[in-house]
């Protein structure tokens, strides 16, 4: 009989140390600690104004944290030179809220340009490349030559996500991506973050309040309520925690509309 395999160590590729966020007086977070593992899928939820953009921008270096060190693939950013930051920097794909493409281009030029800005590519062969990632994120042929405002919601995410990936990160960083999509759309792109995440092996750090993205993707959740992470862990554990706000969320009628519906689909069903 062979050995029982080993498991395998985790490695954190982002942790997140005594991190302090202010604006003026006000301090949305103070001493938060975080550890991204690399592969996982980490949803961070929490309620209006407990920072989860602020720390997503804080992490990929749009925010300037007050306090704290962010380590990314065991680098201080905050200590490093710009140019030795800036190379860890393009390891990240960011898609923002909304997708932020650029109205004046179309969907394969908004794609082609961090390829032509960062990679150095000619104009003709990052449109190849970007043609290849939108095929990538499942946009319909035909589509690259359109403008953002020529598409639908759900087709602007994934512009919005073929631009994230163009530079072929390690760390995908997803900030409600499945906001004001319909149930089906937003079903459809969960199942792809979470093909992307296998196939590509990324790891993704994803904030959301979509309760069904929870429970269908995420590996591990992030609490954030009284300025720090409250709690993170599977999602099993996650809704066990006491606080109002937790339960609020998780065992309301959402909630639970969510963990049945995955419960359901999770079951075998015979054919």
């Amino acid at each position: 009989m062979s050995a029982a395999a080993k498991p395998q160590a985790i490695e954190d590729v982002i942790q997140v140390r005594s991190l302090g966020n202010r604006f003026g007086a006000q301090a949305v977070h103070q001493d938060l600690d975080l550890d991204v593992h690399r592969g996982e899928i980490l949803g961070v939820v929490g309620g209006s104004g407990t920072g989860k953009s602020v720390l997503l921008r804080s992490i990929v270096g749009l925010r300037r944290p007050s306090s704290g060190r962010i380590h990314v693939f065991g680098h201080d950013l905050l200590s490093l030179p710009s140019d030795q930051r800036s190379r860890i920097e393009r390891r990240f794909g960011v898609l923002f809220q909304n997708g932020a493409l650029f109205s004046s281009l179309s969907v394969v030029d908004n794609v082609a340009m961090p390829l032509i800005e960062h990679a150095g590519l000619s104009r003709r062969d990052a449109q190849q490349l970007a043609g290849l990632k939108l095929a990538l994120v499942g946009l319909p042929v035909g589509a690259e030559t359109k403008s953002p405002s020529e598409l639908s919601g759900g087709m602007v995410k994934r512009v919005a996500l073929a631009r994230a990936l163009a530079l072929d990160p390690d760390i995908l960083f997803l900030d409600e991506p499945t906001a004001g999509l319909d149930p089906i759309s937003a079903a459809a792109f969960d199942q792809l973050i979470l093909t992307l995440r296998d196939a590509l092996g990324l790891t993704v750090f994803l904030v959301t309040h979509d309760l069904d993205t929870l429970y269908t993707i995420c590996d591990r959740v992030a609490v954030l309520s009284q300025r720090k992470v409250l709690i993170v862990g599977p999602l099993n554990e996650v809704t066990q925690c006491a606080d109002p706000w937790v339960q609020s969320y998780f065992h309301g009628p959402r909630g639970r509309a969510a963990e049945e519906a995955n419960d359901y689909n999770q079951f075998p069903r015979v054919t």
